[in-house]
């Protein structure tokens, strides 16, 4: 909700122009030192004042705490009728009536609601409140072009004690409801006393969740099925994938096993391309890339080591923070690693080492996310280090464009 403040004043209430003239100076006091009184004040140096002639003046908002609000519904048959009086029978009724419509107090009663409804009436037939007024005039109004953002809805977590959104998908059949996933992924940061849930929220209500999703462990990532909305994939913080339907409930219909899933938090899992349109794949800080079909998530269905020393040694494997697909490349997919460096893979190829297609760094931090151009598919963006990066596949060397990030503001305070 925008709230604007407009501050207005009266041109009385400007008061007079100043009238500067030359004239020469006036004492109006002279007062002498003394020595006594400066026996009890120290000298202060540097000394610095501040003057301020006007009137301050602040603005600020805040977001207010949520009412919950509840939509119930009532059923009204047939009441207000004495116990000896049945609303069935015609002949009673009618009786009550004429018994009612006798008594002064009934005729005082319409005679007030009369004068206000016939008020009500008259405005409505004097003001047209659909009426277009100045239609001839054109609006010359130079609009400003600047793109800003404003907000509409907040979506806060139900839980006391509160943790981060780190993750949200939106449906893929509009934009109404998304699933966002709150976790507290701090380092050796402990679970208990927290709660596990995820929340999938509706736009139109934002003050309660539409559904509680309730994984085994904390989410940190999740998203929604493409090809069928129902379906939502989430990456554990105990490094399982679990599925959702949303027809069956908050609790997931299926879940891998832990000796067959990652050994780190999976920070992100996307749907791929595919007939069945149930294939996909995870990522995690182990340093894994794992694909998945989420009609058996007994076993994984293939396995990729992150070394880009190509010798597929997993002490020596990148951690994963960010993956990226493109549906109209589906052969191709890209990591962003902890280590700042992304790697761009192949997982048609013939060899493990081959799947490793080429490496691009220019981050000095964790790669927090990618995307691909979806009309340049060899041009994407990526985020890490307070910064943001374009990268083409056609020159390996360095980012074609860059913000200034975390090293460039460090300089600039050097150099200052």
């Amino acid at each position: 909700m925008e709230v604007q403040y407009v501050y207005t004043k009266k041109r009385a209430e400007f008061g007079r122009h100043a009238n500067f003239s030359d004239r020469p100076a006036e004492s109006h006091v002279d007062i002498a030192p003394d020595r006594e009184v400066r026996k009890n004040f120290l000298h202060r140096n540097p000394c610095h004042a501040e003057v301020q002639a006007s009137y301050p003046m602040s603005e600020h908002y805040v977001n207010t705490e949520v009412t919950q609000t509840v939509s119930t519904a009532s059923n009204h048959v047939e009441g207000g009728w004495p116990k000896d009086v049945n609303p069935n029978e015609m002949e009673q009724v009618a009786r009550y009536r004429k018994k009612v419509e006798k008594d002064e107090a009934y005729i005082q009663t319409i005679l007030k609601l009369a004068s206000i409804a016939e008020d009500v009436i008259r405005s409505n037939n004097a003001i047209d409140i659909y009426e277009d007024y100045f239609n001839e005039e054109e609006d010359d109004t130079d609009y400003d072009a600047t793109p800003r953002a404003r907000t509409v809805n907040v979506f806060r977590d139900p839980c006391e004690k509160k943790r981060s959104a780190v993750h949200m998908s939106w449906h893929p059949d509009g934009a109404e409801r998304l699933v966002a996933a709150y976790s507290d992924i701090s380092f050796e940061q402990s679970d208990s006393g927290i709660s596990y849930d995820s929340y999938v929220w509706n736009s139109i209500n934002p003050n309660k969740p539409e559904m509680i999703l309730r994984p085994p462990a904390p989410s940190v990532c999740v998203e929604y099925n493409p090809k069928d909305a129902h379906e939502i994939l989430s990456g554990l913080k105990s490094g399982q994938v679990c599925i959702w339907d949303t027809r069956r409930g908050g609790v997931p219909v299926m879940t891998s096993n832990r000796d067959v899933s990652h050994r780190d938090p999976v920070h992100s899992a996307l749907w791929m391309q595919s007939k069945t349109g149930k294939d996909f794949f995870s990522g995690s800080t182990d340093g894994l890339i794992k694909w998945w079909d989420a009609r058996k998530l007994d076993q994984p269905l293939e396995e990729l080591i992150l070394d880009v020393t190509k010798n597929l040694d997993i002490s020596k494997a990148l951690g994963c923070v960010s993956l990226e697909f493109e549906s109209t490349i589906p052969t191709k997919f890209m990591v962003g690693t902890e280590h700042g460096c992304i790697i761009s893979c192949n997982r048609k190829a013939k060899t493990q080492q081959d799947k490793i297609a080429a490496v691009f760094s220019g981050h000095v931090g964790p790669v927090y996310s990618l995307q691909r151009n979806p009309i340049f598919p060899k041009m994407f963006l990526s985020v890490g280090d307070w910064s943001a990066k374009i990268f083409s596949e056609d020159i390996r060397d360095a980012a074609i464009y860059s913000t200034p990030g975390l090293i460039e503001q460090r300089k600039r305070c050097r150099n200052i």
